[in-house]
């Protein structure tokens, strides 16, 4: 009986490892080839596989996108919560969330692939879910740190969550602006812009963003 589940659970993490290693490769092929652009068939290519072995783990490339899409949301909140609940003060956790939302370049993968997942969004409605679920996640994110500085007497906002809607509104615009027009908008700037925004919702001076690289 042992014998029969650590057989059965062997199986499960190969299973599993598999899927990851598909997944991975799904996410290096759409970055290379875009969201609609990419097939199963460049997938199984990447991974030397057959198309065959990927319907085994995913019945449809739609499938296996949206699990692609669910698999980085998921890293990225687990990363945004550590942010959230770490050590410093109110200033500082809204800073260093600011700074994880702000692409690190302008190939920023992740950024790269959410502005993707942004124009399929308008026509499937399971990738329309997943870029809610990352939008609805980053705003709480910033209404948590936000309603935390207001209790803590660090912050004066009467609004968090209103408050965090528009600091995410014009951050957006700002990162795809920043994202396509090299020439037009340097990190430095988007990052000055982020910190103006949000020093007005929170009722603070910009100048108590500590500079950092």
């Amino acid at each position: 009986m042992r014998r029969a589940d650590s057989a059965r659970g062997s199986r499960a993490d190969q299973a599993d490892q598999r899927r990851a290693e598909l997944l991975e490769a799904t996410r290096k092929v759409v970055l290379e080839r875009g969201l609609a652009n990419t097939r199963v068939a460049d997938i199984a290519k990447a991974v030397n596989v057959s198309g065959g072995l990927i319907h085994y783990h995913f019945a449809t490339k739609d499938e296996l996108i949206t699990a692609m899409l669910r698999a980085t949301l998921d890293i990225e909140s687990a990363r945004l919560d550590q942010l959230v609940s770490g050590e410093g003060d109110a200033v500082e956790r809204l800073d260093r969330v600011l700074r994880f939302y702000i692409p690190q370049s302008r190939s920023d993968q992740s950024w790269l692939l959410w502005i993707d997942a942004w124009n399929a969004a308008l026509r499937e409605p399971a990738v329309r879910t997943i870029v809610l679920e990352l939008e609805t996640t980053w705003m709480r994110a910033l209404e948590q740190v936000i309603s935390e500085g207001a209790d803590s007497g660090e912050f004066t906002c009467e609004d968090p969550a209103g408050a965090a809607e528009r600091i995410d509104a014009m951050l957006d615009g700002l990162i795809i602006r920043y994202t396509l027009h090299p020439n037009v908008l340097s990190r430095p700037r988007l990052l000055e812009h982020a910190h103006m925004a949000a020093a007005r919702e929170v009722g603070i001076s910009p100048d108590a963003f500590a500079p950092k690289p």
